[in-house]
């Protein structure tokens, strides 16, 4: 496997991984995205679009998996700033999010819904928030894609 085909395979894993993660959590463990959450997950759908199409027969596949591992990061950063806002190191934004909770009546779902704080984490594991783990794998994943795409290979 070149280096370039474990850039791709890490383009692709690591977004769709951090995606189940977050919709697993959601879904299955009732933890609600508040908007920040929201955030973090539009930069690792790119990613999986981007890193999916690299696999595709295109002279581009390269700059593909540049573009996924940009993505990436971006979500990480993101992760990184909601992680400061969940550990009171700096103020983040002003509103919070609700997560309607279904029925038809729009003024009956807002004033049920739960309100989602983004300054609160939800759930910690040693301390790190989910926003945490995010921005770590994430910075980190972008890092060694980057890396494995251009910086040559010393034999």
């Amino acid at each position: 496997m070149t280096r370039f085909d474990k850039a791709r395979a890490i383009a692709l894993i690591l977004p769709f991984a951090l995606m189940a993660g977050a919709l697993g959590s959601q879904y299955l463990g009732g933890l609600y995205p508040c908007e920040m959450c929201h955030w973090q997950r539009w930069p690792h759908y790119a990613a999986i679009a981007l890193a999916a199409a690299a696999f595709l027969p295109t002279p581009f596949r390269r700059t593909l998996v540049l573009l996924a591992a940009f993505a990436i990061g971006i979500s990480g950063a993101i992760g990184a700033f909601h992680a400061g806002v969940e550990y009171h190191w700096w103020q983040g934004p002003t509103q919070c999010s609700i997560l309607a909770s279904g029925g038809t009546d729009t003024l009956s779902q807002i004033w049920n819904a739960p309100l989602i704080r983004c300054d609160q984490a939800q759930w910690t594991l040693f301390g790190i928030s989910l926003a945490g783990f995010n921005a770590l794998f994430s910075l980190a994943g972008a890092a060694l894609i980057f890396s494995l795409c251009l910086i040559p290979h010393r034999r």
